[in-house]
């Protein structure tokens, strides 16, 4: 299969205070199409053409780089757009709620991994709500990586690439990260795949 850009699932100025116009036009317009039409250059006449993108982003882990970076930012990022939305955050679901207390102690207690998760990763990368083992965890990665590649489920994910957030709060990752869980998260996206992951 080749890689195509989805539209976003909501306009340009949709986030806004949160994350801007230009931002986004940057972010998605750009950085994401590179990753497409970068990751379709490189899979041409290699094993990878025409699997799924799950399986391009596990099989060329740790073996072409070229193809893992843009395969796996392709697949963070067709996520992400979806993991946020106007005035998201909020409640969560109630499944998720429960297994996110479960796992945590409390939803207070898994934002705070979630954002010291974020403002970890040094230099860019990701902090995740994953499921491995049936268990809710938080993780980082680095560059494009994602849990996928580590025998896990992502169902949470945050873009810590300077790119994500430097237009909107420079320097601030922590300020970026608290505003995504609070203002940005669509839980029910998190939800569905929280059931996909269990199931």
């Amino acid at each position: 299969m080749s890689f195509t850009l989805p539209d976003l699932p909501y306009a340009h100025d949709a986030l806004q205070p949160f994350m801007s116009k230009e931002t986004l036009e940057y972010h998605h317009d750009k950085h994401h199409l590179a990753y497409v039409n970068n990751g379709n250059n490189a899979i041409k006449g290699t094993e990878f053409e025409g699997r799924s993108l799950e399986e391009i982003v596990k099989t060329s882990y740790g073996k072409n780089p070229a193809v893992f970076n843009n395969a796996g930012q392709h697949y963070n990022h067709l996520h992400f757009w979806k993991w946020m939305k106007p005035n998201g955050g909020g409640k969560l679901p109630g499944a998720l709620d429960k297994a996110i207390v479960d796992s945590f102690g409390s939803v207070d207690k898994f934002k705070e991994d979630f954002v010291a998760a974020g403002v970890g990763q040094f230099g860019s990368g990701w902090a995740w709500l994953e499921v491995k083992g049936g268990k809710l965890a938080v993780s980082k990665t680095p560059n494009g990586e994602s849990p996928l590649v580590h025998g896990a489920t992502p169902i949470l994910g945050v873009d810590v690439w300077e790119h994500s957030y430097y237009i909107d709060y420079r320097n601030r990752r922590p300020d970026y990260l608290k505003a995504f869980l609070e203002s940005l998260v669509n839980w029910d996206y998190v939800a569905e795949l929280y059931d996909g992951a269990k199931a």
